[in-house]
């Protein structure tokens, strides 16, 4: 099997008519020897921040010179990055020989698995195989019957917020959101929650208390940041005084918040990890299309929030470094997301908008997406490509004096990078 055969596979399953459920996923990894059981694994989910918290860890653990797999999705740029060793992406030919090892167990299975267990199985045996000293493993969906929930016991189960997403597998509400999200809560293996307080908190409290796992949470009345520009963020968490972050965003020193307590956890619970790698991990850590800036002439900033949540947060972001000056958007979105909600939010510091249809069947229109835009009063124009809206909206940032900010999802990036 070749590296496009590899993919070919992967993509051609279907995730339609298949029931929810971890039978599949299980067999999967029955037969591969069940790779997951020999790993030292973090969980984690959540509906925003995962991804920075995720990498925030892997860079701590890195730094005190452990073999670290690092598991996320969706993938930006090349289909290898879900599946990372040490910051390293799974090489085409060791992803190819897997992929046809999980194949041949697949074809026998009645119940075919979906994509998304596929990859999964891959990754167990891949980190099993690299040796990996620790695992940072990021949820697909949810997390109840998430194909990575197959794990029996990891040395801690982290949810960084709930917020109203997915809606149409997980739940019309936060408490129904969190109830899947809380379901990556196992028996006796400590829990950290970085939402605030409210429903969410209280369904992972009961769970936390029925499972028997301590529950600990995110203080960010104990966050205090003392400086934040384009160039970095430095804060004050707890006892840690001036902590360094170059990811930047008004959101990631919560994130790194939670990646502090988490770090402090696993500390407790037999991990070592000195100050030093702490701190190193936390200032170095690395996470493209998150309030990235990708450009500089003019200002462009890429920020791959897709959903209301993680819109708020990239506005409020935009506020934080620009004031009260719009900026000029790139922006295309989903259709199954709230884009009203979102198209609302993102007007507040908007001059003139951009859209484009996104690369994926479930994308909103340009011309409908602009539309939104028009009735709030917001100048805003439909593109028919990322080029165009690039070219255009590059002329207007630099004829205005301000900034260009892509935003509304993660599936432009790759065209954008390159058209940049």
């Amino acid at each position: 099997m070749t590296y496009k055969e590899a993919l070919e596979f992967i993509h051609g399953t279907s995730n339609f008519f298949c029931k929810p459920g971890l039978e599949r996923i299980r067999k999967l990894c029955e037969e591969l020897g069940n790779p997951q059981k020999n790993l030292k694994i973090i969980h984690i989910t959540g509906t925003n921040g995962k991804g920075s918290v995720c990498s925030m860890l892997h860079a701590i653990l890195r730094e005190e010179g452990y073999r670290v797999g690092l598991y996320t999705s969706p993938y930006v740029r090349r289909f290898n990055e879900r599946i990372r060793v040490n910051g390293t992406q799974i090489p085409n030919g060791l992803l190819a020989k897997l992929t046809q090892k999980v194949k041949k167990i697949a074809q026998k299975m009645e119940d075919k698995p979906t994509e998304f267990e596929l990859i999964t199985a891959i990754a167990f045996d891949y980190f099993n195989a690299c040796g990996c000293h620790y695992v940072i493993l990021e949820v697909g969906m949810g997390g109840r019957l998430d194909a990575t929930n197959i794990i029996d016991s990891p040395l801690l189960s982290i949810i960084t917020g709930v917020a109203l997403d997915h809606t149409a597998f997980l739940g019309d509400t936060v408490e129904e959101i969190a109830m899947e999200k809380a379901g990556i809560i196992k028996e006796k293996i400590p829990t950290l929650y970085g939402g605030d307080m409210g429903a969410a908190e209280e369904v992972i409290a009961a769970e936390c208390r029925k499972k028997q796992s301590i529950l600990y949470k995110t203080d960010y009345s104990a966050l205090s940041v003392s400086k934040m520009d384009l160039y970095e963020s430095v804060f004050t968490y707890r006892d840690r005084k001036d902590i360094e972050i170059h990811l930047l965003g008004e959101y990631q020193p919560r994130n790194a918040a939670i990646a502090l307590d988490a770090a402090d956890i696993l500390v407790k619970n037999g991990v070592n990890l000195s100050e030093d790698s702490i701190r190193y991990g936390i200032r170095n850590a690395l996470w493209p299309a998150r309030f990235e800036i990708i450009h500089r002439d003019p200002l462009t900033i890429f920020d791959g929030a897709h959903n209301p949540q993680g819109v708020e947060a990239a506005v409020e972001s935009i506020k934080k470094y620009f004031g009260n000056k719009r900026v000029i958007i790139i922006s295309g979105v989903l259709r199954d997301k709230d884009y009203r909600k979102i198209a609302s939010k993102i007007s507040e510091i908007a001059d003139t908008v951009f859209t484009i249809t996104p690369d994926n069947s479930r994308a909103l229109s340009r011309e409908e997406y602009a539309a939104i835009y028009n009735s709030l009063g917001i100048e805003a124009r439909a593109c028919n490509s990322i080029k165009e809206a690039l070219s255009l909206a590059k002329e207007a940032a630099k004829e205005k004096d301000t900034a260009l900010c892509c935003l509304g999802s993660l599936y432009t990036y790759c065209e954008v990078m390159e058209e940049i």
